[in-house]
């Protein structure tokens, strides 16, 4: 087995900038590009291989043929789907006010999964704000009528945002983020979200988006969030790179390292890693790596070599 090059899929979304084409070189027929989704089995949107034997095959066929847990991994046999989905995001202008069910609800009502993520922040600009959760704790009762009176946005937590900030948010975790900020999201795989408000928008068809506020009601945690708005870890500096644990908890463990000359990694039985090249230029055993590249190390590779100048965020599960 060899480590695959993955080819992102895009997204259009309203709010979105070009700067995933103009900072990262990604090729798109697209105007905007919101969203660039780099590990992907869902339904909504799935990598095919770039390169090797499976090259033009979608990543969930190739892990059909050959098998989950062989490829993903023993701790996949924990999921009864592709376990995470990885993103880059570019909003240009603000996102809705959205929030995501847990499991349990959105398994009953949506038929998938739920949503927990995270958020790691590689740029922003002065102004940049995002929201997170409630300023303090408020009924349901209470969030439906702020939502009625449109008078939400005085009770949610607005923060200032700025680059290598890590937001941990929970599914149930009122949520948005705010225009000028580049985002790398890891979470769960699923596309189930429900929208509690959107500025009075109109979409790409000219009416005004979708709301889903019985649902966000049903669903949200309303109170602040639980959460420090930073990594799990601190920078450890090693001999060739200087590594920081994002996050880690029993959906993902994401691990930040800047390499100055190159750093060892490995891929066990357990879990598959997913490498996403945030900065810079290398290798990864003997294929080049550039800003932008999405690699899958199958489960069980054993170890692998990265090298170069690179800021990379390594996921396993």
């Amino acid at each position: 087995m060899y480590i695959f090059k993955l080819k992102p899929v895009f997204k259009d979304y309203i709010w979105g900038g070009t700067r995933l084409k103009t900072d990262f070189g990604f090729e798109s027929e697209l105007d905007k590009v919101a969203e660039g989704w780099m590990l992907s089995c869902h339904k909504d949107g799935r990598n095919t291989v770039e390169n090797g034997e499976y090259a033009g095959e979608e990543l969930e066929a190739v892990i059909e043929k050959v098998g989950k847990e062989k490829l993903v991994g023993t701790r996949s046999l924990d999921f009864p789907y592709f376990p995470v989905l990885i993103k880059l995001i570019d909003a240009k202008n603000d996102l809705s006010i959205q929030v995501h069910p847990d499991n349990d609800y959105a398994q009953r009502v949506e038929g998938e999964f739920g949503k927990t993520e995270i958020w790691y922040v590689l740029d922003a600009t002065d102004d940049a704000k995002l929201v997170y959760g409630f300023k303090e704790k408020i009924t349901s009762g209470e969030f439906q009528k702020a939502i009625e009176d449109n008078t939400l946005m005085d009770v949610l937590n607005q923060v200032p945002v700025k680059k290598g900030d890590l937001f941990f948010i929970e599914a149930g975790t009122v949520h948005a983020i705010g225009k000028g900020t580049l985002i790398a999201e890891i979470q769960q795989n699923s596309n189930s979200t429900y929208r509690v408000y959107d500025y009075g928008r109109l979409g790409a068809d000219g009416k005004p988006r979708e709301l889903h506020v019985k649902k966000a009601v049903d669903v949200s945690k309303t109170e602040p969030p639980k959460y420090e708005i930073k990594p799990f870890g601190k920078p450890e500096k090693h001999g060739g790179y200087v590594s920081t644990l994002l996050t880690k908890c029993d959906l993902f463990t994401v691990t930040h390292y800047d390499v100055n000359e190159s750093v060892k990694l490995c891929a066990d039985e357990k879990s598959f890693n997913h490498i996403l090249v945030l900065d810079g230029q290398g290798e990864i055993d003997s294929q080049a790596l550039k800003k932008g590249d999405s690699f899958f190390v199958p489960a069980g590779y054993g170890e692998y070599k990265i090298s170069g100048e690179c800021e990379i965020i390594v996921t396993n599960i």
